[in-house]
């Protein structure tokens, strides 16, 4: 079944009932109801443009703008979680050296306090040893 919709032939009818609608309307001064009117046979006439865009698209399988808008905040959901996954990794590698430079560390510390051992007990070995007293006779 081919839709057989000339856009042109549509137009020129909306036109030219809009403009004999227009010339009646300014005859009686505008009253509010005929620009309501107005504005609703506008806003019929665009949804039903944007309804057989849609379905044209559909047809001939190209993207709509909605189409379009879901795709591009798909992307940008997409980019969000690409950088928070970037600062993750960032934040890991960061971590690491911390803990390397930590590890280091400690091993400064652990060989520090093994030196501090091995003096202090050099201080106690001396300290508890029997004391060698030099005693001068005064004479």
């Amino acid at each position: 079944m081919a839709l057989n919709f000339n856009f042109y032939e549509i137009w020129k009818d909306y036109y030219s009932q809009y403009s004999n609608l227009l010339d009646d309307q300014v005859t009686k001064q505008f009253p509010a109801e005929a620009i309501g009117q107005l504005l609703e046979m506008n806003i019929q006439f665009k949804k039903m443009l944007n309804e057989s865009t849609e379905r044209y698209y559909e047809l001939v399988n190209l993207p709509s703008k909605n189409d379009l808008a879901h795709i591009s905040s798909q992307i940008v959901n997409i980019d969000a979680k690409v950088d928070d996954l970037e600062e993750f990794i960032q934040e890991s590698k960061d971590n690491q050296r911390d803990a390397v430079v930590q590890q280091r560390e400690i091993a400064n510390l652990k060989k520090d306090m093994k030196s501090f051992d091995t003096k202090l007990n050099q201080i106690v070995t001396l300290l508890s040893s029997p004391k060698v007293t030099n005693t001068k006779e005064t004479v």
